[in-house]
């Protein structure tokens, strides 16, 4: 298991808030040992967590273009057929994955493709799974396209989010479990798919990013 970048700047600083509390800690009267004691493990265990929080696991990816992968680690929320107002215009299956400040936050390709259209909406941070939180909250739409389907992904922030970090861009060609972004500190990632693809997920399913199949060509 390695870290992901996104997370080297956070590290730095629960570190250094750490090693100064401990120092403060030290100045101490001896009478307050108990309370200093407690200080430290309240700081080792913030420390402690954002390390996780930015794990970067090491996974065996399989490329498949009869697979439609899961893009982020989390649980699927939402499986509904609803209208997609920015790109298509048109009625698609939606596929919601919401990730909790416990799980690995990296979002990966769900097929191979190119990618025809990028955008970042500024917005509000309602929680990840409020029904208006798709086109109200601060979010990203991207859509990856091959000749087989269209996909467009949206990454939503979500109450504790306010970082999203979307690397992909417009005409870029990418391969199935690449990289496209990142949000930190809790978050959602909306599928949106032709209607009538077979669904291999139900609604309270854990699934993983790249290894978890999400749904499948027809």
């Amino acid at each position: 298991m390695s870290l992901h970048r996104e997370g080297y700047r956070y590290i730095l600083i629960a570190t250094l808030a750490w090693m100064l509390l401990g120092y403060l800690c030290f100045l101490m009267p001896a009478s307050l040992a108990w309370l200093a004691w407690a200080f430290n493990v309240i700081f080792f265990l913030l420390w402690a967590w954002v390390i996780w929080f930015f794990r970067l696991p090491k996974r065996q990816f399989e490329l498949s273009d009869q697979k439609i992968m899961a893009p982020a680690d989390g649980k699927v929320v939402v499986i509904e057929e609803t209208f997609e107002p920015e790109y298509f215009k048109d009625k698609r299956l939606q596929i919601s994955v919401f990730m909790s400040p416990l799980n690995v936050h990296v979002n990966r390709c769900p097929i191979s493709g190119t990618i025809k259209y990028k955008k970042y909406h500024p917005g509000k941070y309602l929680v990840a799974w409020h029904p208006k939180s798709s086109t109200e909250n601060e979010r990203t739409t991207l859509v990856i396209e091959n000749d087989r389907m269209p996909i467009l992904l949206r990454q939503v922030a979500g109450a504790l989010a306010r970082r999203i970090c979307l690397y992909a861009q417009e005409g870029q060609k990418m391969q199935q479990h690449e990289e496209f972004g990142f949000i930190r500190f809790g978050s959602r990632v909306d599928v949106y798919l032709p209607i009538g693809t077979p669904v291999d997920v139900k609604i309270g399913d854990t699934v993983q990013g790249g290894l978890t199949t999400l749904a499948h060509l027809p």
